[in-house]
């Protein structure tokens, strides 16, 4: 379905999914010090815009953002992915092997 994010990308995910719809400058103001600069954060945005990720409603001259996707279903997702490629599909190997002490 959506493509995985970068890193990046996802510091900005989580600063929308708290703020859940926002215009550039609050979403900035809830991400964590050292913030990126506020032109990263919009270049950031249009990124996400162009995945799909994100979706915004225009008043004015501003744009207000908000997620396309849960933080839940993309979590899901990225998991799922982990299971498929390193766990040949199964929830089983996953767990057990989140589950293994290791030394």
């Amino acid at each position: 379905m959506k493509k995985e994010l970068t890193k990046a990308e996802e510091q900005i995910m989580q600063a929308i999914w708290q703020v859940e719809k926002g215009f550039a400058k609050d979403i900035l103001e809830a991400l964590e010090d050292p913030k990126p600069a506020y032109s990263t954060v919009t270049t950031v945005i249009r990124v996400l815009v162009q995945k799909g990720f994100v979706d915004y409603e225009t008043y004015g001259k501003s744009n207000q953002y908000f997620p396309t996707i849960t933080k839940e279903a993309y979590s899901k997702q990225r998991l799922d992915a982990l299971k498929v490629s390193y766990f040949d599909g199964s929830n089983v190997e996953m767990l057990s092997f989140l589950c293994v002490k290791t030394k």
